[in-house]
């Protein structure tokens, strides 16, 4: 059986509420296609601005949480709500990451471990330290955020973990879409998984980001892709061609993790 997965791409409002009620008016249009998973950016409730992060962030099962989890149910989704700020009781605050069923329970939360110094992250946030990984619908799956792409062994541990699926929520600047179409296509290549990147579009002060989100399969395939704009793309994948990519170019097996120093 395939998975049908969409992905919002969609500009962030200063208004964390009115990110909210677009992300339900994005859901009403898709209500009746018959989605598995749906996916969105990364800070989809937040402008990506490192100032505005402890300023949005909130509490876990704080009041985006409980709305996103209304949200998976209301409409019998896996939604991947692309990541949040979030704080803990010692006011620390991280990138999250996090996965609800079809119930409205929490699968899976991932704070992003990998920070941008050029932006100052590592001043606004703190890193994460752990890897994530859920089932959907008997697919093992994991979550990465944005810049975690540009760090192939992460991707690499996870395929090894026997992640199917890797769900990479992001606000990537259009300054550098090449680097994020080249990347998200060698990250499904080398490590023969699908992977699901949303990007947001739109602009944060001075930042423009680039849309491009995209849907690949495990031979680096284009399954669906986005443009510029706010735009909500869908794509069916078909887990059992899995095997037969691995068996023709069985990399796992030609490994030889002796040799290598990470």
């Amino acid at each position: 059986m395939k998975v049908k997965i969409a992905q919002i791409q969609a500009h962030v409002y200063e208004e964390k509420s009115k990110n909210l009620e677009e992300l339900e008016r994005n859901l009403k249009r898709i209500k009746d296609e018959n989605i598995d998973l749906v996916t969105l950016g990364e800070m989809f409730n937040c402008p990506y601005q490192t100032p505005c992060f402890p300023v949005y962030a909130e509490m876990e099962q704080g009041e985006t949480w409980q709305r996103l989890s209304a949200l998976a149910k209301k409409y019998k989704i896996y939604l991947s709500a692309g990541s949040v700020p979030e704080k803990d009781k010692e006011g620390h605050v991280y990138n999250t990451a996090y996965v609800f069923d079809r119930q409205g329970a929490c699968l899976a939360a991932y704070d992003k471990t990998h920070l941008f110094t050029p932006m100052g992250e590592h001043e606004h946030y703190a890193a994460g330290d752990h890897l994530t990984t859920f089932s959907l619908d008997g697919h093992k799956c994991g979550l990465l955020i944005c810049y975690d792409l540009r760090f192939p062994e992460l991707f690499r541990t996870l395929a090894l973990q026997g992640v199917e699926l890797l769900l990479l929520p992001a606000q990537w600047p259009a300054a550098r879409r090449d680097h994020w179409e080249t990347l998200t296509a060698a990250r499904a290549i080398e490590n023969q998984f699908f992977l699901a990147a949303c990007n947001s579009c739109g602009t944060a002060g001075e930042t423009v980001f680039g849309g491009a989100s995209r849907i690949l399969g495990p031979r680096g395939e284009l399954l669906a892709a986005a443009g510029a704009g706010e735009e909500i793309v869908t794509a069916a994948l078909d887990f059992s061609v899995l095997a037969e990519v691995r068996n023709s170019i069985n990399v796992f097996h030609d490994r030889r993790p002796e040799l290598y120093r990470l």
